[in-house]
């Protein structure tokens, strides 16, 4: 096969799979059962691994999860196809996540015993770790420290937009961020530790 024609296969490949999705939509629009289960199917993977990263334990990402998706089947039909239809799904699932612990008085504690520059976890000592090591970590981190991390640093929402969505002022945001930053970067840096020795052996 040459360049050209993997270039017209990746084409119509892509325009196989919009088309699908398109027709997925419509039937989940019309209450479809049979649409709703190729919707979960094609995007629960992806979606309950932001519901992981957000939750406290696996049994709130689940229920995160299972009020994501009756949220998703409810609004579909909001769904206008501007922008990503899967950055519209996340968008819902972290607003999900957000009502679960938004709430939660821990969220607007202050903490300025911390310097407030962000501090840069060491990109060599998060590289010796797995992905899933690293999802585990982040979801060690207590409540009000996670969401501003994920928020921050994976969702890239501005301090900003933080402080208005969890109603926290963009002090506590920048604090929360970079107290998540120190703690996770002592996690890391304990475990590369370990990794070391265990080599070492």
């Amino acid at each position: 096969m040459s360049a050209d024609q993997k270039v017209v296969y990746l084409f119509k490949d892509q325009i196989r799979k919009v088309d699908l999705l398109d027709k997925i939509i419509k039937g989940c629009i019309n209450a479809d059962n049979s649409a709703r289960e190729k919707l979960y199917k094609m995007f629960s993977s992806k979606l309950y691994g932001i519901c992981l990263r957000y939750a406290k334990n696996v049994d709130d990402a689940k229920d995160i999860m299972q009020e994501g998706f009756i949220k998703i089947f409810q609004k579909i039909n909001q769904y206008k196809g501007l922008g990503s239809f899967e950055g519209w799904l996340k968008r819902i699932m972290i607003n999900c996540a957000l009502e679960k612990y938004r709430n939660m008085y821990y969220l607007n504690e202050y903490d300025d015993s911390y310097n407030l520059r962000d501090s840069i976890i060491d990109q060599k000592d998060g590289d010796t770790l797995t992905e899933k090591e690293l999802l585990e970590l982040i979801t060690q981190l207590p409540s009000k420290y996670r969401m501003v991390f994920n928020m921050y640093a994976i969702e890239g929402y501005s301090h900003k937009e933080i402080g208005q969505i969890l109603k926290i002022s963009e002090g506590t945001s920048k604090s929360n961020l970079s107290r998540a930053r120190v703690i996770l970067q002592k996690k890391i840096n304990y475990m590369s530790n370990i990794a070391k020795k265990t080599v070492n052996i």
